[in-house]
């Protein structure tokens, strides 16, 4: 009788601190508001601005066919020039060791 009546009061004691400790916390996620730009954003209304919608018009590159030829080239020297550079840097160095 007399752990029946203990466990009872440990039980109201526990269940009236976790009322209180939840009327006192909030678990929820807060943010601020993001501004708001007035007038549109930065202002600029020029049609080939930097970040205008008509960005990446690439028929409007000029010299086009040079840096799309350079870029092309460049990126497959890095693609073929890595790899070959990783395996001779790992022979030499089995080798030395």
């Amino acid at each position: 009788m007399a752990l029946s009546s203990g466990v009872r009061s440990i039980s109201k004691i526990i269940a009236s601190s976790e009322s209180s400790v939840s009327r006192s916390v909030s678990r929820s996620f807060h943010s601020t508001g993001a501004k708001k730009m007035s007038g549109g954003g930065h202002g600029h209304d020029e049609p080939y601005y930097l970040h205008a919608k008509h960005m990446y018009n690439l028929d409007r590159m000029k010299y086009q066919g040079l840096k799309m030829s350079l870029g092309v080239f460049t990126a497959f020297s890095i693609g073929v020039g890595v790899p070959i550079f990783a395996v001779v840097f790992q022979q030499r160095k089995t080798a030395s060791g």
